[in-house]
């Protein structure tokens, strides 16, 4: 697998130019590896993603260098478990994230809080985690028993909020 190497200099001021950059690049999972340098595998998505990055930071009065490794570079075993930690600690995060959800919802049965406006909030909430995991799922360009773990958090949380607006439901329409 080869590895994309990007080494992107943008003025600190207007600070949205680099920022603008930052996102874009940790959208599609690139993972810093030092000042300004940033790696990601060489797959269609990550090119497309560094392209678009480097109009941003050209935009902003910036320059990003895009180079390529070799599949056989010693550097990209340690490239490759950069990404892999970063992958994971996307999972970790996003799986406490879901354990917060169905926590709320409980809370929320607890004090018998049946009203349509905090179903409705739920349901922004539980949209919200289903962006977050494909957007994750779409960095994982490798695969990751985690993305499976986290794929059976995000169907609890379904399913919380399903017994949740069961129940306000129930509520409204005595």
């Amino acid at each position: 697998m080869s590895w994309l190497v990007m080494l992107v200099q943008v003025p600190s001021q207007p600070s949205r130019h680099r920022v603008a950059v930052w996102r874009e690049l940790r959208r599609f999972g690139a993972v810093p590896v030092g000042q300004g340098a940033w790696t990601a595998p060489d797959v269609p998505v990550c090119r497309a993603g560094a392209e678009k990055a480097r109009e941003l930071a050209v935009a902003g009065d910036g320059q990003m260098v895009l180079l390529t490794t070799n599949a056989g570079d010693a550097g990209a075993v340690e490239l490759r478990r950069l990404f892999d930690v970063a992958r994971a600690d996307d999972w970790v995060e996003f799986m406490a994230d879901c354990g917060k959800f169905k926590a709320e919802i409980s809370r929320e049965i607890e004090k018998r809080k049946f009203t349509l406006a905090e179903l409705e909030e739920e349901e922004q909430s539980l949209e919200r985690l289903r962006r977050w995991f494909r957007a994750n799922r779409a960095k994982c360009v490798f695969g990751s028993s985690l993305a499976d773990e986290a794929e059976t958090e995000l169907s609890q949380c379904a399913s919380v909020l399903e017994e949740f607006s069961e129940l306000v439901y129930g509520e409204v329409h005595q």
